[in-house]
């Protein structure tokens, strides 16, 4: 990952492999801008050696295209269905290059855990095809990775048939910057939909609002939740959404372990909502982010109460870019380097303050 890799490794690469091919689980190629595809369907040609059970392939920002795809899919390479992670993003994959993946996918060998395609010129076309595939194989995928792709809500809907399939495991989904509206939250929201397994759901970056986050509340407040990290970020959200948040969160705390508020303009009015959720006893929360949420020391004073008066789980907070001063929060500072405390890491205006035992 990330070592300057070109091209020209691809040649000494399955030289090496050919030397001792059979403990070979994991190939980490992310972040090598200068690599290329040319060597890789050589590369998946000799995969396909029984002596190997290839299970995660990290191919992120490498300046490949549809070409690997187009490898993976080959009917030879049988042996890649022993592959449970495949992060393919950054790759300019088109949607020619997506239905070989399909293709890849939608093999009953097929063994696919985790899949990752942030932004890869997905389509809502994109999300057709692969919505139709995953209804059709999809107990095994539990992470599904989307982000900065424009599939829009119409391209959201053609995964409703997967979401809703009862065999579907999915625990991870990834949306972020997607070009989703209140629309696709109602898809979430809605009952039909087996989200029960979701612990991790990102919807950062579009603009849902309010009446988006409202769709949501039902799936927040069933019993079934299992929602451990919920991201909000830059979401066009007020202090509505958080008096709703608060009284979901209220009455089912248990699980969620991360919130991720930042960029919306919550205000004190809307933090002082999500007060009673902090003050459950049953509160699991341990990472809070309110970056940029128009806070000032009145959410401070709140929040200190709040901890002061139930300690909670609390290890990390993010407070940056809000109207606060030192003074205001020197109480949480105290927390961070109390040694009985169990809040280790306060940011705010840019600062990091490192658990002090």
């Amino acid at each position: 990952m990330n070592c300057s890799l070109s091209k020209n490794i691809w040649k000494p690469l399955i030289s090496a492999l050919k030397s001792n091919p059979s403990n070979l689980t994991e190939l980490d190629f992310r972040w090598n801008r200068d690599l290329q595809d040319l060597g890789f369907p050589n590369l998946c040609g000799f995969l396909e050696s029984p002596d190997y059970r290839l299970q995660t392939l990290k191919l992120k920002d490498c300046s490949l295209s549809e070409i690997i795809c187009k490898a993976l899919s080959s009917s030879k390479n049988h042996n890649l269905s022993s592959l449970t992670q495949l992060d393919l993003s950054g790759t300019n994959l088109q949607l020619t290059g997506f239905l070989h993946l399909c293709g890849f996918l939608e093999s009953p060998d097929c063994r696919l855990q985790t899949l990752r395609l942030k932004n890869c010129s997905l389509s809502e076309i994109s999300c057709e095809v692969l919505g139709s595939v995953l209804k059709n194989n999809p107990s095994r995928l539990t992470e599904l990775d989307l982000s900065n792709n424009t599939i829009q809500d119409s391209g959201f809907l053609h995964l409703r048939g997967f979401l809703e399939s009862p065999d579907c495991r999915l625990q991870t989904l990834r949306l972020w910057d997607c070009s989703l509206s209140e629309i696709s939250c109602k898809v979430l929201g809605s009952g039909k939909n087996n989200t029960s397994r979701l612990a991790k759901l990102d919807l950062s970056g579009n603009k849902i609002q309010d009446s988006g986050f409202l769709h949501l509340l039902g799936f927040l407040e069933s019993p079934d939740c299992r929602l451990q990290t919920l991201r909000l970020e830059n979401c066009s959200l007020s202090e509505i959404s958080c008096r709703i948040m608060g009284s979901a969160l209220k009455n089912n705390p248990s699980r969620l372990t991360e919130l991720n508020l930042s960029w919306n303009t919550i205000q004190d009015s809307g933090f002082l909502h999500l007060r009673g959720f902090l003050e459950s006893p049953d509160c699991r929360l341990q990472t809070l982010r309110l970056w940029n949420c128009s806070l000032s020391k009145i959410s401070c004073a709140a929040l200190i109460s709040t901890l002061n008066l139930n300690p909670s789980h609390l290890k990390k907070l993010d407070l940056r870019n809000n109207n606060l001063h030192s003074s205001d929060v020197q109480q949480l500072q105290d927390l961070v380097k109390s040694p009985n405390s169990k809040l280790q890491t306060l940011r705010w205006e840019g600062k990091a303050l490192p658990f002090i035992n």
